[in-house]
């Protein structure tokens, strides 16, 4: 898979003890890949990067802040990574009001850091720069946002994300723009991911599951807001993709990326936590929903991405059906809080067995290259 593009490769993912980042880490371990991580610290409690013993599989974890310039360029000096998935970020919208200079420096300056990192390690280096679909000037339009669309932020974490942008582009245009340049960067965009694993606060599934898992009542700010729900690893097959292209194709250097489900599963909040609950075994009946009257922030009805510039150059798309995902995501997190919380590595394995069979029947390209 991916033409064995990460097999023995040195690999630095950013994050990487974040919920997205022990599902990419776990991916790319399967792939063959020298692994190394850059996090501060372990984000959650319970966390999946600890659940899955994923300290003791990848080659060394680095421990510090992205707003640390040194640490950053010592880390990034002493990996000598061949491929960079950058993942590190305050990705709460909520924290973000609560703390914004806190979001802006970590999602800007952590991305500025890491270019500035490679620019001294004179060497070739593939860079995905992952950053949000939050990024867009969001107008609550009904088509889809594509790459060409502005930029912009109506909150402080949408705002940091559209920064980060820019600053990648400024300097890949002025540091690494050349033909021949060793360092090829490309931005990756997508949001509302689900799957197991994910404890954060403030985000729908974890505040779900941890309110059905202590028998208590899940609390919906707008459970008739649409989002572009999808499963963690689709996303991930895209930054794999991107990377495995953009190592191969010069072309694609400074260019950015969507990554999102079929406009068909642009669900509501209630139709995605009805699906869960279909997956979760309640003592005393059906599952029961309160809707908060305060609305303690502001929030977005629609947000839709279009990713036709990722199928046609990078050859992507997605896999898995609404009820999929889904269904992945409530499986996961019933096993874990009602069977055997012991063998959640080997589960989670089967479950990326199962995405990546899944693809290959249904004959998604970048699943046989």
């Amino acid at each position: 898979m991916f033409e064995n593009t990460y097999q023995n490769k040195r690999v630095l993912v950013t994050g990487h003890t974040g919920f997205k980042g022990a599902w990419l880490i776990t991916w790319l371990l399967e792939l063959g890949a020298e692994v190394h991580g850059l996090a501060n610290g372990i984000p959650t409690l319970p966390s999946l990067y600890e659940v899955l013993g994923l300290a003791d599989r990848i080659k060394q974890h680095h421990e510090g802040d992205v707003r640390d310039l040194d640490f950053v360029k010592k880390t990034v000096a002493a990996v000598r990574p061949d491929f960079i998935f950058h993942l590190a970020a305050q990705a709460i919208v909520k924290k973000s009001l609560e703390n914004p200079l806190d979001t802006l420096t970590t999602n800007l300056l952590g991305h500025a850091h890491l270019l500035e990192a490679v620019r001294e390690l004179d060497q070739p280096c593939v860079m995905v720069m992952v950053t949000s679909d939050k990024c867009y000037d969001n107008r609550e339009q009904a088509e889809g946002y594509a790459e060409v669309d502005p930029l912009g932020g109506g909150d402080p974490y949408s705002a940091s994300k559209a920064a980060a942008e820019i600053v990648v582009q400024a300097w890949q245009r002025s540091f690494f723009s050349d033909k021949n340049s060793p360092v090829r960067i490309a931005t990756a965009r997508a949001g509302n991911v689900i799957g197991g694993g994910d404890w954060a606060e403030g985000r729908i599934v974890p505040d779900c599951i941890r309110a059905w898992s202590e028998g208590k009542p899940v609390h919906l700010r707008k459970p008739n807001a649409t989002r572009p729900w999808q499963h963690v690893l689709e996303p991930l097959s895209g930054y794999l993709r991107l990377g495995q292209m953009l190592a191969q194709h010069s072309e694609l250097n400074g260019e950015a990326f969507n990554f999102g489900p079929q406009a068909a599963q642009n669900c509501t909040v209630l139709d995605l936590l009805t699906t869960l609950a279909g997956h979760w075994h309640f003592d005393d009946g059906a599952p029961k929903f309160k809707v908060d009257e305060i609305r303690s922030f502001q929030e977005a009805e629609l947000l839709r991405l279009n990713c036709e510039k990722a199928a046609g150059l990078l050859a992507w798309q997605p896999v898995l059906h609404f009820e999929e995902a889904a269904a992945l995501t409530g499986k996961w997190y019933h096993h874990f809080y009602q069977k055997a919380k012991q063998d959640m590595a080997d589960y989670t394995l089967r479950q990326l067995q199962f995405f990546l069979k899944t693809a290959t029947e249904r004959g998604v390209e970048w699943a046989f290259r």
